[in-house]
């Protein structure tokens, strides 16, 4: 079965562009992932970062990666790109993932939380007059790029904003957030958030 190249049609669209930059909306999990993301968008769209997670359980750690984010915007961007914050209520996450708690990291309860996200993120985007956005998400090894292409495009039909495709992690994305992350002293977890991700990954390492 032949797959879809997102990374392809993102190129396609950027260069159809003729030197204009369009307002985009970028969601994004983390400072790591979005460093070698936005390195490969600010060029092409006048970008502003989306920080809506509330798949992050524990307080502590979604401000500890909010302010992480804040930091490496700052000092690779200036005021060139601004950090919004959404709001934060764990409590969605756990009513999108019910009935969905011993599903395995990157199964069903992974893609009720993509939705999630990316559904709030359209939202905002199309109260707020971009006419694009997208998500960091996809810069993982872990994460599904057809998954989330799909639910980013799904959403961005419900409110009316154009999801742009991509898949982050080619072209060495990924390699390269761990290279920005060590350049800029960033904070690195090693699991996405929510508490069952976390547990797993506990699992994984005892």
């Amino acid at each position: 079965m032949n797959r879809e190249n997102y990374n392809a049609e993102m190129k396609e669209i950027i260069n159809s562009f003729a030197g204009k930059k369009p307002a985009l909306l970028l969601h994004a999990c983390c400072a790591p992932c979005s460093s070698s993301v936005l390195e490969r968008l600010v060029g092409a769209f006048s970008v502003t970062v989306f920080y809506f997670n509330p798949n992050i359980t524990e307080s502590e750690e979604y401000y500890l990666r909010l302010s992480e984010l804040e930091k490496f915007v700052s000092a690779r961007y200036g005021t060139e790109v601004k950090v919004v914050g959404g709001r934060y209520d764990a409590s969605e996450f756990f009513a999108a993932a019910k009935g969905l708690e011993k599903e395995p990291e990157g199964g069903k309860r992974c893609e009720k939380c993509f939705t999630l996200r990316l559904e709030e993120s359209a939202k905002y985007a199309k109260e707020n007059g971009f006419e694009w956005f997208c998500t960091t998400l996809s810069v993982s090894p872990h994460k599904n790029a057809e998954v989330l292409n799909k639910a980013g495009k799904a959403a961005g039909e419900k409110y009316g904003v154009r999801f742009l495709p991509s898949d982050f992690k080619k072209e060495n994305g990924f390699v390269r957030s761990t290279e920005l992350s060590e350049e800029y002293g960033l904070y690195r977890q090693n699991y996405c958030g929510c508490i069952y991700s976390k547990n797993e990954k506990r699992g994984e390492e005892i």
